[in-house]
């Protein structure tokens, strides 16, 4: 089976949406993929490191066979990583053939959004993460920041 990434607006402008969202937090913030994208959700693996990898790469993880990159969004967004025994969960996403898993602090619900006005990435986040960033979705008691995964994932590929 192959999926592809869905199409979703630039983020530099102002769009509405109908789509799920796999939610999760990093830190303190609340972030969003498309549910179309994500493969599955896994409680803490253990990952095996991969000599000289680039720093945000946690290692690699076998899911059934099937051998998973795993990408620590703590370390791409430079925070500090969890503290005490707290380990990671795994948002395994497909992209362009490939498996990933997102290491992210905590796994929240699917969001339906309906027809939310995505606005666009505020300029005053650092642009480290801009460049990797869709919009931000009002949620009614939350902000959901959407994550360009391409943008993520096709840096670690170059």
């Amino acid at each position: 089976m192959t999926t592809t990434a869905p199409t979703v607006p630039s983020s530099n402008t102002t769009s509405h949406v109908s789509q799920q969202y796999v939610t999760f937090r990093v830190a303190d913030d609340l972030y969003g993929v498309p549910v179309t994208v994500v493969q599955e959700v896994l409680n803490p693996q253990r990952i095996a490191k991969t000599p000289k990898a680039p720093p945000d790469i946690a290692g690699l993880l076998n899911l059934r066979g099937q051998i998973v990159t795993a990408v620590d969004l703590r370390t791409y967004f430079d925070l500090a990583p969890l503290e005490g025994d707290k380990e990671p969960m795994n948002v395994v996403v497909r992209y362009r053939d490939e498996w990933f898993s997102l290491l992210v602090d905590e796994v929240g619900e699917v969001v339906d959004v309906g027809k939310t006005r995505m606005d666009p990435v505020p300029h005053s986040l650092a642009a480290s993460r801009r460049g990797v960033l869709r919009g931000v979705l009002r949620l009614e008691d939350a902000l959901l920041v959407v994550l360009d995964i391409s943008c993520i994932l096709d840096r670690r590929k170059g």
